[in-house]
């Protein structure tokens, strides 16, 4: 046995004694060998080709449709998100966003405004991970109506181990030992909808859309109207895509494979160093994906059935230190793969273009002060409405508020007002009282701790003298 292929059974032994699910061994082992035999999960430029997309502003959706349709859909959020980045340690979705409430709390309400509206019976069920699920379970028991029926209001996402990245056996890390496992990406959804039979116990309660979202996305509301334009497309797999913005030239992006004409989703991380330029050309690439998709329950069903549980996802190679806070641990290799690259596994897949007012992602508390302001609120059905022109550029110094503790208390009155802002651009440590306005572009810099007094107009450049 070579030293890689006992690595394989290295870590399936480790997955097994974990209790992980055999089909997600299974999917496990697919993408050890693909790693084993070099696979990079590269999509090189010269393979893809542009898309066009049609846009939901110009859909005809029927009322009936659409009311029909949000009667067979199920969501679902992604809910596996501890928020390390913002140096939290639970549940990402239970951070505060507005009048008290979480991302838990409104995603809550939004579902039980549409099931009221519609009469609909549209569960919510969250796919968490080991990490959140208790803190998610603690905070969704104040909603006694959420669970419909018999349905669970959770699910687990699998895990794995990681690998290192010199031999490809299992790490070993004794001084904390859950750094050994990480998620398999949000592709693992699939898998885990079958593993725990929630697949097909959907289907027989005669569900027959899923809508997927990430929890940190509140502008991703199961859609009535988005529902209708799925069931009439006959469709049996359908991503939200959104144009693309400077702020987008980093990441992921549509286009067709020249080879079969399939749709696929570029990641980053697929991405040749040759390739980043065409990458980040926003007018060869136009659409990015907002990871909110549609599946038919049924044609998932039948395409799993058909490959013995594994999807054949195009593979992400992840290498990262196997303890993030520490650059000296070894280096070790993640296999991932992404929910949206489904959309190259089946045959008639579509894409859509929705406002921006469907994603409003937040992975930073840069994104976290402009959904706290009053560039958007909040209606009675709970959805967010965008009420400022613009959504403004937001870039604050990261060694004063990258964290969301310290973030929070530099903000003690609450977000100042960005309607009117263009971009707030922070250097330095300043603390801002209540009922601050930002118009147009203002830079705050200088040395040592600063305030903006309360009801203070900030307007073009208002750079702070060092103090």
């Amino acid at each position: 046995m070579s030293g890689r292929s006992s690595g394989l059974e290295m870590a399936r032994a480790k997955m097994a004694d974990a209790g992980v699910d055999p089909v997600a061994i299974e999917t496990f082992a697919h993408y050890y060998r693909l790693l084993e035999h070099g696979e990079t999960g590269m999509i090189p430029e010269s393979s893809i080709e542009p898309v066009d997309i049609e846009s939901l502003a110009d859909a005809e959706v029927a009322d009936d449709v659409a009311a029909d349709a949000i009667g067979k859909t199920v969501a679902i959020k992604l809910n596996g998100g501890l928020g390390t980045s913002m140096g939290m340690e639970r549940a990402k979705s239970l951070l505060c966003v507005r009048r008290g409430l979480s991302f838990l709390d409104i995603i809550a309400r939004q579902a039980l405004h549409l099931r009221a509206e519609y009469d609909a019976r549209l569960p919510l069920i969250f796919m968490n991970s080991f990490r959140t699920s208790a803190d998610t379970l603690h905070a969704l028991g104040r909603y006694d109506e959420l669970a419909v029926g018999d349905l669970p209001v959770e699910f687990l996402q699998n895990k794995e181990p990681k690998l290192l990245a010199d031999s490809l056996k299992p790490v070993e890390w004794p001084k904390e030992p859950e750094l050994e496992w990480c998620p398999p990406g949000h592709g693992d959804i699939y898998t885990a909808l079958r593993g725990t039979g929630l697949l097909d116990r959907l289907i027989a309660e005669g569900y027959r859309y899923a809508f997927v979202s990430n929890s940190d996305n509140l502008g991703a509301v199961p859609a009535p109207r988005v529902a209708g334009w799925f069931a009439a497309s006959g469709a049996p797999f359908a991503i939200e895509a959104v144009r693309r913005t400077p702020s987008d030239k980093k990441g992921g992006h549509f286009a067709r494979r020249k080879a079969d004409g399939r749709l696929v989703l570029r990641e980053t991380a697929q991405t040749l160093p040759e390739d980043r330029e065409a990458l980040a050309d926003l007018s060869r690439h136009r659409f990015c994906s907002t990871n909110n998709i549609w599946f038919d329950l049924r044609a998932m069903k039948a395409t799993l059935d058909a490959r013995d549980g594994v999807l054949g996802l195009p593979l992400i190679r992840n290498e990262k230190n196997v303890d993030p806070a520490d650059p000296d641990s070894p280096r070790v290799i993640q296999v991932e793969t992404a929910m949206g690259a489904a959309i190259e596994v089946f045959e008639g897949a579509r894409l859509i273009e929705v406002g921006r007012d469907r994603f409003i992602p937040v992975k930073t508390t840069n994104d976290l002060l402009v959904l706290r302001s009053d560039v958007y609120e909040i209606g009675a059905d709970f959805a967010l409405t965008q009420i400022a022109a613009d959504v403004p550029y937001v870039e604050l110094d990261a060694d004063h508020y990258q964290v969301v503790g310290e973030f929070d208390k530099r903000f003690p009155e609450g977000a100042p007002s960005l309607a009117k802002a263009s971009s707030l651009k922070v250097e330095g440590d300043w603390t801002f009282g209540h009922g601050v306005q930002v118009v147009g572009d203002v830079e705050l810099g200088g040395r040592g701790a600063q305030r903006v007094p309360a009801g203070e107009v900030l307007s073009g450049d208002a750079s702070g003298s060092d103090a």
